[in-house]
């Protein structure tokens, strides 16, 4: 069975500014070295998908630097591959993506002229680990048209950012309340669809014309009577750093779990990522760490406590760095103290200045001096 992976790539995350003033939501940092669109990108790869079109639009520099020719990732193929599909202009006219529908209808060639029965389509804002297989047994086993990937979510989330789904006793999906505010129940869609690439076609052809957009509000729901959609349950690790500033905050935070760790880099295949030759992280003999990850090219003399740092990130000595995410190239100086804040790259925190996020966790955009 081969399968197309989709991508969706191209949001603006207006949740996450000042962090997604300079890049798109799927490009953002996280973990130290990885960007959000390795885990959605991977998880594919290590389901035996080899052929991966990403649609971006929104300051997509970042995300193409990043992704390259695919190689990371073993796209970079003779057959299959990765494909980076952005709005253009044609003799038809010039049209940006209106939505996750239109995205994909405007790059239906890549559909027409792929050898791929069926279509996985993801967002590249998710950070999950899945085995794919698993989802496609089921798709069979039930004999479904449609399957979405769906989660029971705990009070940690709030449910009314999310599709929260209703379904019978077969998991037959009945009904799909788009970000409601009493929501009915805890099931929520997570932005992952999967569908047999000749019935995606022809939803796209009756919808996007007509100005149905939305893949999920205009193609998908208005069908729901008409067509086998079912619900598949994750019940594994996953969070949307789209969701806000305080959700990325909480994400890297989680990063320090143990269980977290285990299952997002030691089950269901390796992240994988674009690696750069970096030193491993020095600790000087004034360094204190606890509690935190440290990535390649740090230089530590400084202490550190419950905090993410990026790579080639400078705390000197005195300095504290505390309950914190510290993006690439940052300096905090001598002692400086940084608390409850994201530091965006090459940040620079002056010798002596205080950097507390009090109510809220404080952002500092990329390059500020304070």
């Amino acid at each position: 069975m081969k399968v197309l992976g989709l991508i969706l790539a191209g949001g603006r995350g207006e949740a996450l500014w000042p962090l997604t003033k300079v890049r798109a939501s799927a490009a953002i940092p996280i973990f130290g070295k990885y960007r959000a669109i390795d885990f959605t990108l991977s998880n594919m790869v290590n389901s035996g998908i080899y052929k991966v079109g990403v649609l971006t639009q929104y300051n997509p520099r970042s995300l193409m630097d990043h992704l390259g020719s695919g190689k990371e990732w073993d796209l970079d193929r003779k057959h299959g591959g990765l494909f980076i599909l952005q709005p253009y202009v044609s003799s038809q006219g010039e049209f940006w993506y209106r939505g996750t529908a239109d995205a994909i209808y405007q790059n239906m060639t890549l559909l027409r002229r792929g050898e791929e029965d069926f279509v996985l389509i993801g967002s590249g804002d998710h950070i999950y680990k899945i085995d794919f297989a698993d989802l496609y047994q089921y798709h069979f086993k039930k004999g479904a048209d449609i399957t979405l990937i769906v989660k029971k979510l705990d009070e940690s989330y709030d449910l009314t950012k999310y599709g929260i789904v209703t379904v019978n006793e077969n998991m037959r999906i009945l009904e799909i309340e788009e970000k409601p505010e009493k929501p009915k129940g805890d099931l929520a869609f997570l932005g992952i669809y999967f569908i047999n690439k000749y019935l995606l076609m022809d939803l796209l052809y009756a919808s996007v014309p007509q100005k149905g957009y939305d893949l999920l509000l205009d193609v998908i729901l208005p069908n729901l009577d008409r067509l086998k959609v079912y619900a598949y349950v994750f019940d594994g690790y996953w969070r949307n750093v789209k969701k806000g500033i305080d959700e990325y905050y909480r994400i890297n935070m989680d990063i320090l779990k143990q269980e977290v760790r285990r299952e997002l880099f030691y089950e269901r295949g390796k992240v994988f990522t674009k690696l750069k030759d970096l030193s491993p992280p020095k600790l000087t003999g004034t360094a204190t760490v606890s509690n935190s990850l440290i990535s390649d090219g740090c230089i530590i003399a400084g202490s550190v406590r419950n905090s993410v740092i990026f790579r080639n990130v400078r705390i000197k000595a005195g300095a504290i760095a505390e309950n914190s995410v510290i993006m690439q190239g940052s300096v905090i100086e001598e002692g400086a103290v940084v608390k409850n804040a994201i530091l965006d790259k090459e940040v620079v925190v002056r010798e002596g200045r205080e950097v507390i996020g009090e109510k809220e966790i404080l952002v500092l955009e990329k390059r500020s001096v304070v």
